[in-house]
């Protein structure tokens, strides 16, 4: 893995964590349970709909619905009298390895209070590519994902359970952050962490890196740029989000990610400064498996499902990448107005709350 790979600094290896596996057999399996906790798109996997479904399944994912406007014009001049943003710190890669704190987030409750204060209105530039964000105050890559406190959940120990909440950031690093994957490069890290004894998903993963389709979209699980026309306006992408978990079908783990990208792109044309942003929410869920009780291999996850809401990516096009729009202004969609930095709605409202084929309105940037 590039950098960022192991961004947790577990002191667990490989091999205890295969150990761990094996031993739990017999570990805890009456501990407490824990409660389950635009943009343009929501998404459900379509090819679940053709196939069998999987036994360790507990739910479905949402049909994709995707925003394409960015602004409204009154919501900008009230955001115009709002105090500016502070100026993002550096990092040295795409997703801020060693930087920031690891509970630099603030969302220790299961969602954000309300949504973040309004920065100013002022464009994005090179220099400052989260000017008049939010986000120039959020953490750097995975300082921005907190992990919750582990306890003996389900057939897994504490140590255990640490482990596994590790791991599942380390596959939003590899999924979402990876500076080689954000170039379009193929997720392999990232894939190497999905159970492969899961056959729709991993033909799902197949089709949709090689014929990305309305049916077979990656960006349900992967932010990836197309690099001849898309390249990173600096070397930071800001984050929040949280992780939980809980005890599952079969006494599995399982974890929900719900976390918030930020990327700021330009174009790769030559002589085109000009900078833009792209906001990626998306939701995975899950299930790290009991090898007792479900066929799986060690230190791989079964995907339960996935959802995404983009601002910024396009609407309705499925060329199996973000695709931003440079020009000074952007079309409103037919869809309703959502603010990208709105953490205290939670995924399940957020997208319902537009049609199935609609393109909303970002009321900012």
């Amino acid at each position: 893995m590039n950098p960022g790979g192991d961004q947790s600094g577990s002191s667990l290896s490989d091999e205890d964590w295969e150990r761990f596996l094996q031993e739990s057999e017999d570990g805890v399996r009456d501990a407490p349970k824990e409660p389950s906790a635009r943009a343009r798109m929501v998404t459900r996997r379509l090819q679940e709909e053709d196939a069998r479904p999987d036994p360790w399944r507990s739910h479905q994912p949402a049909r994709p619905r995707r925003r394409t406007g960015w602004y409204v014009l009154g919501l900008v001049a009230a955001l115009a009298v709002a105090v500016v943003a502070l100026a993002p710190g550096r990092v040295t890669d795409w997703f801020g390895s060693g930087f920031g704190s690891s509970s630099a987030s603030d969302e220790t409750t299961p969602l954000a209070a309300s949504p973040p204060p309004a920065g100013s209105a002022e464009l994005p530039t090179l220099a400052e590519p989260f000017k008049g964000s939010p986000a120039a105050r959020w953490a750097s890559g995975t300082a921005g994902i907190s992990l919750p406190a582990a306890r003996a959940t389900g057939w897994m120990s504490k140590a255990q359970v640490a482990r596994t909440l590790e791991r599942s950031r380390d596959f939003l690093a590899a999924s979402s952050l990876d500076p080689g994957v954000l170039r379009g490069e193929h997720p392999a890290e990232a894939i190497a962490l999905i159970n492969p004894h899961q056959p729709k998903e991993r033909s799902f993963l197949d089709r949709s890196l090689t014929a990305p389709s309305e049916k077979y979209n990656p960006l349900v699980l992967f932010s990836r740029f197309d690099a001849t026309k898309v390249e990173p306006a600096g070397d930071v992408v800001k984050t929040r989000g949280r992780i939980t978990y809980r005890a599952g079908e079969r006494g599995a783990l399982e974890v929900t990610t719900d976390v918030t990208y930020v990327y700021p792109v330009m174009s790769a044309e030559a002589d085109d400064d000009r900078v833009t942003r792209v906001i990626v929410r998306r939701e995975v869920v899950m299930n790290w498996h009991d090898p007792a009780k479900v066929v799986t291999e060690p230190g791989t996850f079964s995907v339960v499902s996935n959802r995404v809401d983009t601002t910024n990516a396009g609407c309705e096009t499925y060329t199996g990448y973000l695709t931003p729009s440079f020009t000074d202004e952007h079309d409103a969609g037919d869809g309703p107005v959502v603010d990208p930095y709105d953490r205290s709605v939670a995924m399940d409202e957020r997208m319902g709350g537009a049609g199935d084929e609609k393109c909303g309105t970002a009321a900012r940037s």
